[in-house]
């Protein structure tokens, strides 16, 4: 008899990080510690594709400027002995928004305390998928409550105090990369490779088990994706910024994302009520899904006939 290899009895909640669970961005605890103008640093950021230009350089990406300027930074003793145990240091600095980091646990509690939902073993796991710095995440008071973490590393040559190079880099498009690591299993099963050939029934984690929580344009592949193929997606805004209603709001009217709301987590608040329902309703479709499957392999019972 054939078997899958998962259950696919998982719900994941996957974050952007940078104006989606914190108000504003997470290096500024890096800049407040070194007396760094970041305004200065990404004016700085924003001008080297002209200066690389310059020198005949002409295909930049420039999603991951700011790490090779943090490096240079670190390299010129402006952020001083910067190390990754100093970022994990900082990331504890970082204010989240209202409602967090206590919102994961309660709707994981919300669907995993449901007799119903138990009986059929669903779970819910968080997951951060960030062009930010991951060490920061990992030093945040969010980390205790995540299940796993995509974000930008940097390496420290063995004996040095200072990071001197890129490890590991997730830009706006490679976060797609990380959602298929998921969605496979990658990130849990360490023999399957993200580009290995899975059939969609025995992936740990369908897409369409997935609510994908960011905050504007910058995530519109993962959301093309999220829409494409089931999922779920919510674009955040902070309370009192028109710009950003304006930019989720033009997302959700171009059909880019399902929902909008402000990124207030708190109990009873719109965006609360309106993940729990996003997963409450993936929930029932995993029991209807599990009654429908269970009643195809066993069959009906005989009946008599009525003469």
């Amino acid at each position: 008899m054939a078997t899958h290899l998962f259950v696919q009895n998982t719900i994941a909640f996957i974050w952007d990080f940078d104006k989606t669970l914190i108000p504003g961005y997470m290096q500024q605890p890096l800049f407040d510690y070194y007396n760094v103008d970041s305004k200065q640093f990404w004016t700085e950021v924003n001008n080297l594709p002209d200066v690389y230009k310059q020198g005949g350089v002409e295909m930049i990406s420039t999603e991951i400027l700011y790490l090779n300027h943090i490096l240079e930074y670190a390299k010129k003793g402006i952020f001083q002995d910067l190390g990754n145990k100093k970022l994990k240091e900082l990331g504890g600095k970082l204010s989240f928004f209202p409602g967090m980091p206590e919102f994961l646990s309660r709707v994981r509690c919300q669907i995993e305390e449901n007799e119903l939902y138990k009986a059929n073993d669903i779970k819910v796991e968080h997951y951060v998928v960030s062009t930010g710095l991951r060490q920061m995440i990992l030093g945040s008071k969010i980390a205790p409550y995540i299940d796993g973490v995509w974000g930008c590393e940097l390496l420290q040559n063995p004996g040095s105090k200072i990071v001197n190079q890129l490890g590991y880099v997730i830009d706006n498009t490679s976060k797609t990369r990380a959602l298929f690591e998921i969605n496979k299993g990658a990130n849990v099963e360490p023999d399957i490779d993200v580009n290995a050939a899975i059939k969609h029934e025995d992936r740990r984690i369908p897409f369409q088990n997935m609510i994908y929580i960011a905050d504007g344009p910058s995530d519109v592949p993962v959301f093309s994706l999220m829409n494409q193929t089931g999922g779920k997606t919510f674009a955040v805004y902070q309370k009192g910024k028109k710009e950003e209603f304006k930019q989720v709001n033009s997302l959700l009217h171009q059909s880019r994302v399902q929902s909008i709301g402000e990124a207030d987590y708190t109990e009873g608040s719109h965006t609360y009520l309106s993940l729990c329902a996003a997963a409450e309703e993936i929930a029932e479709r995993i029991v209807s899904d599990r009654k429908r499957s269970l009643g195809e392999k066993i069959g009906l019972p005989p009946k008599h006939l009525n003469n």
